[in-house]
């Protein structure tokens, strides 16, 4: 059975590849285990990663070397995506999360409250999207282990305070101080470097509700516009956070698939979550992989389309489409 390797484990083996000390390829091999799909093609895989993670720790507690820095707190995908907030403190990343999700990040009025990924999912029309609360990125305070998260999400919301001074001081500061971890914030992901991440990220211009708002506001507009789209919200009041909803699963670049057995109604109830540019026989091997060879064409019901038209595999989907498998 083949392993069918994400973008995310392929970029954790090159970095362990390219790794210098015992720790930073321990840092690698965790993240391949933590991002190898899990089936039955790769159990091998998984144990051999177990075994050497064992091995390096072993024998990094034998040679009795300093002591190596907190683990990376993992993060279990879930949902059509993961999205990372970050953002200098005192942003409303908490809060924001609060509003958007069911989980409880704890929200105060002073800097660095929070210190511990808090994830939570948020509802989007018919699918969850995982977000994640995160420490603040600053140059005087970080988490040693803060880039390592946030270079295996799917996305980013970059959150700002429009009420803040230092506004734009703020932003500049968290972009260089992940830019030393090689993680480069986009529009869209353009850099392909060995051991580079560029993110798709969102601008988040929180608390629009405060004095100085508005005029900030036009200034970011004016600098920012061209890097990043932004979303004017309130964290507090719930302004704009339905439309910051529709960015996040913008941003994400997915679609939803809905399938239908012959001769029965679609299942509306769970959608496929595909890439963009996905086709009839990525679908396929996301249900199942011996589908793949058996399929010979199917149809499909969409916006624009003829009701049922017959495609062949290489039919590239479209968000919201109903497909029916025939074999």
């Amino acid at each position: 059975m083949p392993a069918n390797l994400t973008p995310e484990y392929l970029e954790a083996e090159r970095r362990f590849k390219a790794a210098q000390t015992s720790g930073e390829k321990l840092d690698a091999l965790e993240g391949m285990l933590a991002t190898i799909p899990k089936h039955k093609g790769t159990e091998k895989m998984q144990a051999d990663l177990k075994r050497r993670i064992a091995k390096i720790r072993s024998e990094m507690q034998h040679k009795g070397g300093p002591a190596r820095a907190a683990a990376v707190p993992r993060v279990e995908r879930q949902g059509a995506g993961q999205v990372v907030l970050i953002g200098a403190p005192n942003t409303g990343k908490s809060l924001l999360v609060r509003k958007l999700t069911h989980a409880t990040p704890e929200v105060a009025d002073y800097p660095f409250t929070t210190r511990v990924p808090c994830p939570g999912m948020m509802p989007f029309e018919d699918i969850q999207i995982q977000l994640i609360d995160l420490p603040p990125v600053h140059p005087e305070f970080s988490e040693s282990w803060l880039p390592q998260v946030i270079r295996y999400a799917d996305a980013a919301l970059l959150v700002v305070d429009l009420s803040a001074p230092d506004l734009l001081d703020e932003i500049e500061a968290t972009v260089a101080q992940l830019e030393k971890s090689r993680i480069f914030l986009r529009s869209q992901p353009a850099l392909d470097q060995p051991g580079c991440v560029t993110l798709p990220t969102l601008l988040v211009a929180n608390k629009q509700d405060f004095a100085q708002a508005e005029e900030n506001g036009v200034v970011l507009e004016e600098l920012y516009r061209d890097r990043f789209p932004i979303v004017s919200v309130s964290a507090e009041t719930g302004a704009g956070l339905e439309e910051l909803k529709r960015a996040v699963f913008t941003r994400l670049d997915v679609l939803r698939v809905y399938t239908k057995v012959p001769g029965k109604k679609p299942d509306y109830t769970a959608p496929y979550v595909l890439k963009r540019g996905a086709t009839i026989v990525t679908l396929a091997e996301r249900i199942h992989k011996d589908l793949v060879q058996s399929l010979k064409f199917a149809r499909v019901w969409g916006h624009g389309k003829f009701e049922g038209q017959m495609v062949q595999r290489d039919y590239v989907l479209a968000d919201r489409d109903v497909v029916e498998l025939h074999s």
